[in-house]
């Protein structure tokens, strides 16, 4: 029996996207269910009573949340073009880049663009970002996994397409090539992968998003 595969998000959502790419790099047919947040779905609902929010991944009727456990559960469940480490020590690195992208860098970064640059801030965002510059410059890699793109690469998603596009809404510069030279080409590096191109939501929607977010129309 074929599986059945869905996955309620909404275009735009970069913890979505995270999904939308591990099921591409894996080759997996899904159904793709648009959520308006405000007006969820009753499924989104009764699949994700604790949270209430997307992605929520549905496997043959059994619902998955998170975008970082979801990703896991693609890797273990699809065998096929791997998106973690298959050794312990490295997979567990993995697992401590994602995090930290996801409890400090993303929310420093997006913390900028709230205050429109406040220099504390960008400060901040800074300190963050450059654990990532570093990472990088040790590894002498394309990617943080190596030379295709893995888990990290899929987290640190949001930094290469959605913080560049809150960059130009507001005008603001933070992730440049002279301060983070190696991040600058990783997200060049990142955006131009084709599962990549095929699963982001056009940059022009994002623009004109922060802009209205952040109240610079």
């Amino acid at each position: 029996m074929e599986d059945e595969v869905k996955l309620h998000s909404f275009r735009g959502s970069p913890y979505g996207c995270r999904v939308e790419i591990a099921l591409k790099l894996k080759g997996i047919s899904y159904q793709f269910i648009q959520e308006d947040l405000n007006n969820k779905s009753q499924d989104l609902l009764k699949y994700n009573p604790v949270y209430k929010k997307v992605p929520v991944f549905v496997h043959n009727r059994n619902p998955i949340s998170e975008s970082l456990v979801i990703i896991e559960y693609i890797d273990e469940v699809w065998k096929g073009v791997p998106i973690l480490p298959q050794d312990a020590y490295t997979k567990a690195q993995a697992r401590f880049w994602a995090k930290f992208i996801d409890e400090k860098c993303i929310p420093a970064v997006f913390k900028v663009f709230g205050s429109h640059g406040d220099e504390q801030d960008v400060a901040e965002a800074n300190e963050q970002l450059q654990f990532l510059e570093n990472e990088l410059s040790l590894k002498g890699n394309m990617f943080f996994g190596g030379d295709n793109i893995g888990l990290v690469d899929i987290c640190a998603g949001y930094i290469a397409f959605w913080a560049g596009a809150a960059e130009e809404a507001l005008g603001i510069e933070l992730l440049t090539k002279d301060k983070f030279p190696k991040l600058k080409e990783w997200c060049d590096n990142y955006i131009n992968c084709q599962v990549v191109k095929d699963s982001l939501p056009p940059r022009e929607r994002l623009v004109a998003y922060y802009k209205w977010r952040f109240g610079k129309a």
